[in-house]
């Protein structure tokens, strides 16, 4: 079953969200000697960045990968990476040879194709597929329309084979339309997946990903027993009707 965790605002979100990461990586640390975290973009996401940059010892030996990245150079405003180096955890907090950014800047094919090889090559082997690698948590935000990563709804990249790794995305409805995501396999694959949602314009994808799985809404489609939600009030799904 999904846990879900209600705050009373952003802050306080981010702050249970880095308490909730910092535990997963020590349990990691402590089954495997190592912990391989993935990152996504968004304001609540980058709260809680600041809040994990700020106790470096929570991320020893920890590996920073990403769960999708726009095709921009890795110094655009709209790139994940430049985040998570803006809010000290990405080249500070976490040595730089230890985060691995997907480079957008070559394109979708091509930054795809680099992505999925790195991490085969590093995290392979350990998922329900052949060399599919196995990240320990992966932080998520959820879209107004219940996209995850750059996992759209109805896109053919959520019937992609179970094999794959990452995904070129040509055509994203939100600019730009070029990305790199992170599949649906390896979301599911992952030991954790936790969703960070903060602000009414939420609240409804939120109610429906709790719904029947759907290609309509990406998030509903992650493993349930796997995923913990963490969300302000004005995110929460309203109580059902009477």
């Amino acid at each position: 079953m999904t846990r879900l965790t209600t705050c009373a605002d952003a802050p306080t979100v981010a702050e249970r969200a880095a308490l909730h990461v910092a535990a997963a990586l020590e349990r990691a640390r402590a089954e495997r000697g190592v912990a391989h975290l993935a990152l996504s973009g968004g304001t609540t996401p980058g709260q809680t960045y600041e809040l994990l940059a700020g106790r470096p010892g929570d991320l020893a030996d920890t590996e920073l990968w990403f769960a999708d990245e726009r095709c921009v150079g890795p110094e655009d405003e709209q790139s994940n990476y430049l985040l998570a180096r803006r809010t000290g955890l990405a080249g500070e907090a976490v040595p730089a040879e230890r985060v691995h950014r997907m480079e957008g800047e070559l394109g979708p094919e091509l930054g795809a194709a680099r992505y999925s090889e790195l991490l085969a090559r590093r995290l392979g082997g350990g998922g329900p597929g052949p060399g599919m690698p196995v990240l320990d948590l992966v932080i998520l935000g959820i879209g107004p329309d219940g996209h995850v990563a750059s996992l759209f709804p109805g896109s053919p990249a959520l019937r992609a084979g179970e094999e794959q790794i990452c995904l070129a995305v040509r055509d994203s409805p939100k600019p730009p339309p070029e990305r790199i995501t992170l599949s649906l396999a390896v979301l599911r694959a992952a030991r954790g997946c936790l969703l960070l949602a903060s602000g009414a314009a939420k609240a409804d994808a939120v109610d429906a990903m709790l719904g029947e799985p759907s290609d309509h809404l990406p998030a509903s489609l992650l493993r349930r027993e796997r995923l913990t939600v963490i969300l302000d009030d004005a995110a929460a799904p309203g109580p059902p009707p009477r």
